[in-house]
């Protein structure tokens, strides 16, 4: 009877972990969101066994819930810094940089702004403070409002770097707390500027040149436009299991058609 209970009690037991197995858990980046809803949704419709949770917050958010194991693969929109390496590393957590997509970030204005180009200086002065009128742009005499990201955003990081060239953004800024609501602000504010990953680009913002030219395939890919990033998915190591089988899916013709389709620019 014992033995019969613990055959019983072993099967469960085995049902329950291939179960777990199928579950995936992912946080990170309000940019590579889009990427992660849309491939996570058709690879669910193709194997209803497979369960995935997406969740924003940001990169660094992510990256810190995939050192403290509490999700799967952690998406950023920034490499991972050294002191979150070494922090991984004291909690026996080796992250694993998988490159899914590349990115533009995009410089937008509210649809009603005359202004078309900026050069990459101009946009140092507006996010630093030194320029506070449109007019000073060759624009119309209206005050600009800066909207920018919050700092546990990856792609603030990414602007940071290189776009202000380490410079601190104005105190006055607008900080968001996802790329959506830089989108929307933008859109809601004459005299606003902001930045968002190109799958954030709608015809309810207008999007800016930066020292002639705007973020597209073909200019990330020949590195004419300046802010052009790659997107990360992070594991503990190399993926295995269902998190492999989803991300070769992701890095797949398939996965990275619908990297595009979302708005961002595929590896093939």
């Amino acid at each position: 009877m014992f033995k019969k209970i613990l055959m019983v009690m072993t099967g469960l037991t085995l049902a329950l972990s291939a179960s777990a197995q199928q579950e995936i858990i992912m946080a990170g980046s309000t940019t590579v969101l889009p990427v992660a809803q849309k491939t996570a949704e058709v690879l669910m419709s193709k194997h209803p066994d497979v369960k995935i949770s997406v969740r924003g917050g940001g990169s660094g958010v992510g990256i810190t819930a995939l050192i403290e194991k509490n999700c799967d693969i952690a998406n950023s929109s920034r490499p991972i810094k050294d002191k979150e390496i070494q922090t991984a590393a004291g909690k026996g957590v080796n992250p694993k940089a998988n490159v899914i997509g590349l990115d533009g970030i995009a410089v937008i204005l509210h649809p009603s702004n005359p202004v078309s180009g900026l050069t990459a200086q101009q946009i140092i002065g507006i996010y630093t403070g030194k320029i506070n009128n449109w007019s000073e742009v060759g624009g119309s005499n209206l005050k600009i409002v800066v909207v920018s990201r919050d700092s546990a955003s990856g792609t603030f990081e990414a602007f940071n770097e290189l776009a202000l060239k380490g410079g601190k953004v104005r105190p006055d800024a607008l900080m968001q707390a996802s790329n959506q609501a830089v989108a929307t602000t933008v859109a809601q504010t004459p005299g606003a500027i902001g930045y968002v990953g190109m799958g954030y680009i709608s015809d309810k913002v207008k999007v800016v040149a930066v020292d002639n030219a705007v973020p597209s395939k073909e200019t990330v890919l020949s590195k004419k436009y300046k802010y052009a990033r790659p997107l990360f998915m992070y594991t503990d190591g190399e993926p295995k299991g269902i998190v492999k089988e989803y991300l070769d899916f992701v890095i797949s013709k398939e996965g990275q058609k619908l990297v595009e389709e979302v708005g961002f620019i595929g590896l093939k």
